[in-house]
């Protein structure tokens, strides 16, 4: 029988696509350690720079001691780090020595395996930084080809870019990475042979979102035609806008005949515990999809969905989300049709949000869509449409954007922050604005522990504690008492 490898994306993909990637803190992940460990996945997809940042930013954890202590709690799993190009939390493409030093830090604190996506397959670009990750340490490197539908990214397309960044010795195996889930059935059968035939022997595995109802049946057509590994989401961390559930996937490819590399027991186990988080955290559990055409023309990733869908409902505007979806396929369009993988699907969807509550289309343009305008991302794959790229450059904004600084030397930001600042704060003060980095190290050491069952509790004590007419708490029942006072914290 022909062995299936499993990886698992709850709690970096299928966090960010179901819950903002604000679902789950590092007490959430430590707690889930031992049972994902036991489970014998391939790999974790568990962590990237802007994952990173919302640790920082929303938890006040350090992700740094996350990774620490999620790797040596997790020692034979290893833990993966997905980044679009040589950048770091913030937009700029960063000096390469930054870029090496963050490689190394990575790795000293527990990164494992590297996925290296540049959204405009530019070769050089992801040869330079598997050279850097391989020069920092022995992480595995996985090259992404990131699928679209357009006229210009073909099965032949694909092919070649996997052939020219196969050439380096420092990619070690590739992924066919499908944000938006609009990969068919069909498509793999000529997408996955064209790209096995050109990477000899280094595996092939398959990321494909059931944001429109594919994944599921395209993964398994993937296995049948070769591929090591698929990609899934957990429990109430899979379907929906994230991956296939992977319970539901083994039995899918045990029923086709294929051995799959996963302890079902403790799948179970691991199961039982996402569910019981979800309940007590209310986070919405990923669904099985209906298909949904719309999506093959705007092509809109479920993360970046969901986020899109918070920011509507904190403005009061729920009702105009499907006019945004919308008007981002025609935003697309005007754009030259990015692919829709981080950073292009937040800056267009953002763009879309912007026409459809302004006055007017393209009244307001975040600075993202003018570098892209500009070619700070790098080339557009489509020349953008002249008309709304004299609308965007013809602003006073644009004049100023023309002229700002570069990302730092490494030496620069040095001798900016300090040249004894540790090696892990130093990055993120780079990056981040200082007072979220002091308020993520005067929250300290995260917590190791946490039990679902007293989360609604904890969660209504908090409120409590905060009511400025709570003086005093007591809970009593017999044989129990819990007092809390004025100014006790939890």
């Amino acid at each position: 029988m022909t062995e299936i490898r499993l990886v698992d994306v709850t709690m970096r993909d299928g966090n960010q696509s179901l819950w903002g990637a604000t679902g789950l803190n590092t007490a959430h992940m430590l707690q889930a350690a031992a049972l994902t460990e036991a489970c014998g996945f391939r790999a974790i997809d568990f962590t990237s720079s802007s994952h990173m940042a919302v640790a920082v930013r929303y938890f006040r954890n350090n992700p740094w001691e996350r990774l620490r202590r999620m790797s040596s709690a997790m020692p034979t799993t290893p833990l993966q780090f997905i980044t679009t190009g040589l950048r770091f939390i913030a937009w700029q493409q960063a000096d390469p020595e930054f870029m090496r030093l963050v490689y190394r830090a990575l790795q000293v604190n527990g990164v494992g395996r590297f996925v290296l996506l540049d959204p405009m397959h530019e070769v050089p670009a992801v040869v330079e930084a598997a050279k850097l990750v391989k020069q920092e340490g022995n992480a595995e490197v996985m090259a992404a080809l990131t699928f679209t539908l357009s006229e210009i990214h073909t099965d032949q397309f694909y092919a070649d870019f996997a052939k020219a960044v196969g050439q380096s010795p420092n990619i070690d195996l590739f992924y066919i990475k499908d944000p938006a889930g609009l990969l068919s059935v069909d498509r793999a059968r000529t997408l996955v042979p064209a790209v096995k035939a050109v990477i000899g022997n280094r595996p092939l595995e398959v990321h494909a979102h059931t944001t429109v109802g594919l994944g599921m049946m395209t993964s398994l057509e993937a296995a049948k035609l070769g591929i090591s590994a698929i990609h899934v989401g957990v429990g109430p961390g899979g379907d929906g806008s994230s991956l296939p559930e992977a319970n539901r996937m083994v039995a899918n490819l045990e029923e086709a005949g294929f051995h799959v590399g996963i302890d079902k027991s403790a799948l179970r186990r691991l199961t039982n515990y996402w569910q019981r988080v979800a309940l007590a955290e209310g986070l919405p559990p990923g669904r099985p999809q209906n298909f949904d055409a719309s999506f093959l023309r705007h092509q809109i990733a479920g993360g970046v969905m969901t986020t899109i869908a918070r920011q509507l409902e904190e403005l009061g505007l729920s009702d105009r989300m499907d006019a945004v979806i919308e008007e981002t396929g025609h935003v697309r369009a005007d754009l030259g049709f990015p692919i829709m993988v981080t950073p292009f699907p937040q800056m267009v969807m953002t763009q879309a949000l912007f026409n459809v509550i302004g006055d007017r289309r393209y009244a307001q343009v975040s600075d993202q869509v003018i570098r892209y305008c500009m070619g700070k991302f790098g080339k557009p794959t489509s020349p953008v449409d002249p008309e709304v790229l004299a609308t965007i450059m013809d602003r006073p904004r644009s004049r100023e954007l023309e002229n700002e600084p570069t990302f730092p030397a490494l030496g620069d930001l040095r001798r900016q922050f300090g040249t004894n600042l540790p090696d892990e704060e130093f990055l993120l003060r780079a990056v981040m604005p200082a007072e979220q980095v002091d308020a993520m190290l005067a929250a300290g050491r995260s917590r190791a522990t946490y039990s679902p069952e007293a989360a609604p509790i904890l969660s209504l004590l908090r409120k409590l504690a905060a009511d400025p007419k709570a003086r005093d708490i007591v809970i009593e029942r017999q044989g129990f008492r819990l007092a809390l006072h004025a100014g006790a914290s939890l």
